[in-house]
């Protein structure tokens, strides 16, 4: 349960140490013989007022600066606030020199330094006061965490000892355990009590209100390890979750320390990707999107006619498909089968598959076909890149074989993917099967780079003739 009001504090606070800067660097650039005296000062109080406070709230937004702050580290919103601050004064200023009436002249670092200084100077004041005082709440034991500790043998009763011992709170309420391996050894149940076996995971988590799972499995269970993540992949953006990490994991710098007086815990990172960059791959699929669709529209118009000439049936297919969080949407797609092609129930295709029209075997080469899937990116359905969204016959025959496809609903679905790009249409489940591995490790290390240059590749296969 994130704490709303204190939040909203948080947050209202940022709002107005920014109009109070730019309050006292409007006034410094009227003492500073920046602005002639025929300038209209109070304009730029109002335009100021209107537009850098809601800028720093989006900027700050973006780079998740308000997350729950009982969860912010100090050091770590210095760090970023220091280099937010200074991009977005540089930035402010160059705005502002637009403008030939205000007279910088050899002044502008000058400046950018005053702007800097009286923002964040400010912000970071009121910033580190704020999170002391939701710290000190913590560490005394006023606010905690609903937490389950998944595992109930001597490793689970160390890490409950060595949280509980401490001198200062971590924050951690222990609603209770769940059992990894039947009941067997049940050591933990002298401290808190059991909540049940792993069947009750999910039941326990929404029945408890639980914050925060630290997973304490036993070295030899970690086979179960994978199947406990992939029932805790729904809750990745409302319940934190921890595991005790091994020591090459230690050696490998995977575990990153928030408090010196804290148990070793590993962090099971839940942001596949920053908020900042899955701002700028949106405006990239929306402006690629309409680029596109512009450029393409001879190439388009072309399309329609010779697959309205191929054969009897309809220009566009649609066909229901799965999305972001399970939710179904049509997928768009120029027709490249006869119409009568599923008569005998859902199938994939093949290479010669005897359902595909001339023409569309032409369209499925060079992928002409997937051009209306544009107007799935524009309609927030799909994105340029991402996992290739299947149907729910093919995704229920997938999971009873590979459950951990779950993860790839996490995100959107696109029109090529790091699987597309090595498979092409997968025409067994055996294929569907090996994409997903490469599917999985795009969601693992998604980033603006990866997608560029997944989309490069796709350029290139495209250009070689090999979309199948």
């Amino acid at each position: 349960m994130i704490r709303r009001w204190e939040n909203t504090i948080y947050k209202i606070g940022d709002f107005i140490i920014a109009i109070i800067a730019w309050f006292f660097f409007v006034s410094y650039l009227k003492k500073g013989h920046y602005l002639p005296e025929s300038f209209d000062l109070h304009r730029l109080f109002k335009i100021g007022l209107l537009i850098i406070p809601f800028s720093w709230f989006i900027i700050y937004t973006l780079f998740e600066q308000y997350k729950d702050v009982y969860r912010l580290s100090r050091w770590v919103v210095f760090s970023r606030t220091l280099l937010l601050s200074l991009v977005g004064s540089i930035l402010t200023i160059l705005i502002m020199m637009t403008d030939r009436s205000i007279n910088f002249e050899n002044r502008v670092l000058i400046a950018i330094f005053r702007y800097f200084l009286m923002y964040f100077g400010i912000l970071i004041l009121w910033k580190m006061i704020y999170l002391s005082f939701i710290s000190s709440r913590i560490k005394k034991g006023v606010v905690g965490f609903n937490t389950l500790i998944v595992g109930g043998d001597q490793r689970a009763v160390e890490l409950y000892n060595d949280i509980t011992s401490l001198k200062y709170s971590l924050g951690n309420r222990f609603k209770g355990f769940i059992h990894s391996n039947g009941g067997r050894s049940n050591e933990l149940i002298q401290y808190i009590p059991q909540l049940g076996g792993l069947a009750d995971l999910k039941k326990t988590i929404e029945d408890e209100s639980i914050e925060e799972v630290i997973i304490a499995i036993e070295s030899k269970e970690h086979e179960k390890l994978k199947s406990i993540l992939d029932d805790l992949y729904e809750y990745e953006n409302s319940v934190l979750i921890r595991i005790i990490p091994d020591m090459y994991d230690i050696l490998l710098g995977s575990v990153k320390m928030n408090h010196v007086y804290g148990a070793i815990l590993l962090e099971i990172n839940q942001e596949m990707m920053p908020k900042w960059q899955i701002f700028i791959k949106r405006i990239m699929d929306l402006s690629v999107s309409i680029i596109m669709l512009i450029i393409l529209s001879p190439l388009i118009l072309y399309i329609l006619v010779r697959t309205k000439f191929s054969s009897p049936g309809p220009i566009l297919y649609q066909q229901e498909r799965i999305g972001q969080n399970g939710k179904p949407f049509q997928i768009y797609k120029f027709r490249s089968m006869f119409t009568d092609a599923e008569a005998k129930g859902p199938q994939l295709s093949s290479d010669d598959d005897p359902r595909i029209t001339a023409w569309g075997s032409v369209m499925r080469k060079w992928r002409l076909d997937e051009l209306p899937q544009f107007i799935n990116v524009l309609k927030g359905d799909m994105a340029l890149v991402g996992p290739r969204p299947e149907r729910r016959y093919f995704i229920e025959k997938i999971m009873a074989r590979a459950p951990h496809y779950k993860h790839l609903l996490k995100v959107r679905p696109g029109i090529t993917s790091w699987g597309q790009v090595k498979f092409g249409y997968a025409s067994t489940l055996e294929e569907m099967l090996q994409r997903l591995k490469y599917d999985l490790l795009y969601i693992e290390n998604r980033s603006l780079g990866l997608d560029i240059k997944i989309l490069f590749y796709t350029v290139w296969v495209l250009f070689q003739g090999k979309g199948k």
